[in-house]
């Protein structure tokens, strides 16, 4: 499409979008002191209220008000069997089998959990790859993984780093440290979306590559999921784990998920930790002390689950449904985006560094770097937000925007433009 800057051209591409009826069934915040809707380009970091989670919320307030403890039970939705009726729709957006995804924990908690089962390091087999600039709390994890079995972290983990003077990774660079470290490596472990770039990575080229030296895959999709179509099922990633509330809409801290293939749900020789709700649910009630995995990801639960986090995720979920799923999504956020990164470059180019590559490898987010000579980048963020936009600024120097599908329009990245240009 032969774009225009032009605020009559986005109303057009907004009349003919056969998603803009979703933004209604958004609450849109607005700015302080005003009746304007706020242009909400955050949904990276917390994506907006979809209108159905109040009614769904007091639905299960209502239960436990009506029923007490029967509601676990006797009743539409309940409490018991709550996280299933999450697992067909969770399933869609990751490529998965429902029998291969759960909600439950948080997502750092997750990636423990599965660390616990994946992460079997040997005295020659011990290593871990990650990122260089990987988010903070995945860095953690492994350190902290690492250190638990004794190994010293400057040794056991390889990072990733980008080329000289750039700020993304190449694949054949990632393709190429796994085979130099093949002998070594026992897992590694990846976003599917790099949170401070946006650039989004090759899960299936990565999987396939490591698996050949029997090497284990996980992927963080924090920034995937609900963003950008994927395969785990088919590409055989051994796990990865998401958060809820970025993408998928179900509010701060909400309960986070989990992806464990297929092929590792009736391994008796994988050890975990285990807790009540992963046990058979036949005999869960016989009380006994003998632990029986449930066959599929729901034997890595420990705990049963808070249902009004669930019941968030559920609202968004079906949200996302009728907007016809994560492939509709897809298919406007490549043109949304793709429209607000011709309106930077046609418009501000001088003032503006986009470190995001381009549609195949990226998602909503564009990463952008102030180049003015007038502004440092955090003034430019701050007058921004001054003005009535939501997006989110991250050390050292990027400004970062996610047009959303579900909810943004091709009038918000016109509109946006406008006062990035008029900040600068």
């Amino acid at each position: 499409m032969q774009f225009e800057d032009s605020l009559a051209f986005a109303n057009n591409l907004d009349s003919e979008d056969p998603l803009a009826h979703m933004r209604d069934a958004f609450h849109i915040p607005q700015i302080k002191d005003s009746d304007q809707n706020e242009i909400y380009f955050c949904g990276n970091s917390l994506g907006l209220q979809p209108k159905l989670t109040a009614q769904y919320l007091h639905d299960e307030l209502n239960k436990w008000q009506r029923l007490g403890v029967k509601g676990h039970f006797d009743c539409q939705y309940p409490w018991m069997p709550y996280h299933e009726f999450l697992a067909d729709e969770s399933a869609n957006l990751v490529g998965a089998k429902a029998t291969e995804v759960v909600c439950m924990n948080s997502l750092t908690a997750n990636l423990h959990f599965m660390m616990a089962s994946f992460y079997r390091p040997t005295a020659k087999k011990f290593k871990v790859m990650l990122e260089d600039h990987a988010f903070p709390s995945d860095h953690y994890a492994v350190e902290s993984q690492v250190k638990f079995h004794g190994f010293d972290p400057d040794e056991a983990m390889i990072l990733l780093k980008p080329r000289t003077g750039e700020e993304c990774l190449h694949l054949e660079d990632i393709l190429a440290t796994i085979k130099a470290h093949a002998d070594e490596l026992a897992l590694v472990m990846l976003p599917g979306v790099q949170y401070y770039t946006g650039q989004v990575f090759d899960m299936q080229v990565i999987t396939q590559v490591a698996q050949k030296h029997d090497i284990v895959v996980g992927f963080d999709l924090a920034h995937a999921a609900g963003n950008v179509e994927m395969q785990l099922h088919d590409w055989g990633v051994d796990f990865a784990a998401w958060c809820t509330y970025k993408y998928l809409n179900s509010g701060p801290g909400s309960v986070a998920g989990c992806f464990i293939h297929e092929k590792h749900h009736d391994n008796p020789d994988l050890p975990r930790f285990s807790g009540w709700w992963g046990h058979d649910k036949d005999t869960r009630f016989k009380m006994d002390n003998q632990f029986i995995p449930i066959k599929s990801a729901e034997g890595w639960q420990l705990s049963n689950p808070p249902i009004l986090s669930l019941a968030a995720i559920r609202a968004s979920l079906d949200t996302i449904k009728q907007a016809g799923g994560i492939g509709e999504l897809r298919k406007k956020s490549k043109q949304l985006t793709a429209y607000l990164r011709f309106l930077l470059q046609t418009r501000l180019a001088e003032h503006v560094d986009i470190i995001t590559p381009d549609e195949a490898l990226s998602g909503c987010q564009l990463s952008i770097c102030i180049s003015s000579d007038h502004k440092p980048g955090k003034e430019v963020f701050e007058a921004i937000e001054a003005a009535g936009v939501t997006c989110d600024w991250r050390e050292p120097d990027v400004i970062r925007v996610a047009p959303v599908p579900l909810y943004n329009s091709y009038t918000d990245c016109v509109k946006f433009v406008d006062i990035l240009e008029a900040s600068l």
